[in-house]
């Protein structure tokens, strides 16, 4: 036995050499030097690069779109002779993961970047495969506020918020606590976890201990009337959360997510919700959709942003407001035109105009900290303070995990793909999962 455990120590300190001698790929290297450059150096090889090409990148974002125009445009004004052009495609669904592997393994890759979401999918499909590379941009990694631990492995483009919204009924409904979501007869508005990814995501999230905490203070807030109404699905819930592997009072994030997912009115995307949502008709109901929804409402007599309030800004309220999840920008590993990839994900994330495709809106937020926009007057009609739900509190407010303010719940690509067969699994056996 000791001989057999000898040899199996060898295997694998031989493997590991293996691996730690393993030569760089040539856009591993470029990536290396990619990294200590300016955008302006980095503008310089990728003319030299893709002067006269014609680049393909891929995304879940249609907006990648202008952002490779306006990329383009300033690769023009520094070298008047270039010709290179970014042709944008969005996937279906979730088809980008198949399409990123298959390019990946073809004879002629033609992807040069991704702009992908789905935190737990990109860590076990693309990450741990080494389909997709990490880059962090120079001035990006200097910026003041850039939280590197957060945003810098995968690289996030943006931290986007889904928000609880309610129809007030010209003041005739209130929910102050993030229970009252789930609550006997309240059949929230939201997208199918199949067709939404980074819904089940959320999910997941909130078995961390860090959000399993938010919830049971939540829970502790409720009246005596309505902790006896949830208390025995809680209880019930206890040996599930042992099983799973899960930390102290993660039973309470349990019983939430079974109700919010038996219960759930399950729409095909936000923009129907939203429209749903802010009319008279839709007094007492409730969705959890992405907030910058809101700017899209026609006004009518009949539906107005005014007809609802978002959960989280109103006096006393407890709990989460909702959650967030990320755009990622990635290098693939067989990117025919890496230098310009280096470039084109630097200028989306040190430019301001490169980041105005998403940063427009309401609820999208860099994590350059000086490349956002001031939102907070957005429902602002001409000095007036017209429609109050769309005035953006920031990031800094919704990422806040303090009592009263917007404690979202946030993607962890490693957390959610550790529990995704786990808890995952018990998620997907739940009744109404769709």
């Amino acid at each position: 036995m000791k001989k057999i455990l000898m040899l199996l120590a060898i295997v694998l300190l031989g493997t590991s050499l293996l691996a730690c001698n393993k030569e760089k790929s040539e856009v591993e290297k470029i990536i290396d030097q990619a990294q200590n450059m300016t955008l302006d150096e980095l503008m310089a090889k990728a003319y030299e690069e893709s002067k006269d090409a014609t680049l393909y990148g891929l995304g879940n974002s249609s907006r990648g779109k202008t952002a490779g125009e306006t990329f383009v445009a300033k690769m023009k004004e520094k070298y008047p002779d270039y010709n290179g052009v970014i042709e944008w495609s969005q996937p279906k669904e979730n088809s980008i993961f198949e399409m990123l592997t298959q390019d990946t393994n073809s004879a002629s890759p033609k992807f040069f970047m991704t702009l992908i979401q789905d935190g737990s999918q990109i860590q076990s499909k693309m990450i741990d495969t080494g389909i997709l590379l990490n880059f962090i941009p120079k001035e990006f990694r200097e910026a003041q506020g850039v939280d590197l631990k957060e945003n810098g492995n995968p690289l996030a483009l943006q931290t986007l918020s889904k928000v609880f919204m309610y129809n007030h009924g010209d003041g005739q409904h209130t929910f102050d606590n993030v229970w009252d979501f789930v609550a006997q007869g309240q059949r929230p508005m939201f997208m199918g976890l199949n067709s939404e990814p980074v819904g089940f995501n959320f999910l997941l999230m909130l078995t961390q201990d860090k959000y399993v905490k938010v919830v049971k203070e939540a829970f502790d807030a409720l009246s005596a009337e309505e902790k006896a109404y949830f208390q025995p699905k809680v209880d019930a819930l206890k040996n599930k959360a042992k099983d799973l592997g899960l930390g102290k009072d993660a039973e309470y994030s349990l019983a939430w997510i079974q109700e919010w997912v038996n219960n759930m009115n399950v729409k095909t995307d936000d923009g129907p919700i939203s429209v749903d949502l802010v009319n008279k008709s839709a007094a007492g109901q409730t969705a959890l959709i992405v907030y910058s929804k809101l700017r899209s409402i026609t006004e009518s007599a009949e539906a107005s942003v005014n007809n609802v309030k978002v959960a989280a800004y109103e006096s006393g309220y407890v709990g989460f407001g909702g959650y967030a999840y990320k755009h990622y920008l990635q290098i693939l590993k067989n990117s025919p035109h890496p230098w310009t990839a280096a470039a084109f994900i630097t200028y989306m994330l040190t430019d301001a105009t490169g980041f105005n495709p998403w940063g427009k809106d309401i609820g999208g937020y860099s994590p350059n900290p000086g490349i956002n926009l001031d939102h907070s007057q957005a429902g602002y009609v001409d000095g007036v303070n017209v429609f109050p739900a769309k005035n953006d509190k920031g990031a800094d407010w919704w990422l806040s995990m303090d009592a009263g303010k917007g404690r979202l719940v946030v993607e962890d690509p490693v957390y959610a793909s550790q529990v995704a067969f786990t808890v995952g699994e018990w998620i997907e056996s739940l009744s109404n999962f769709k």
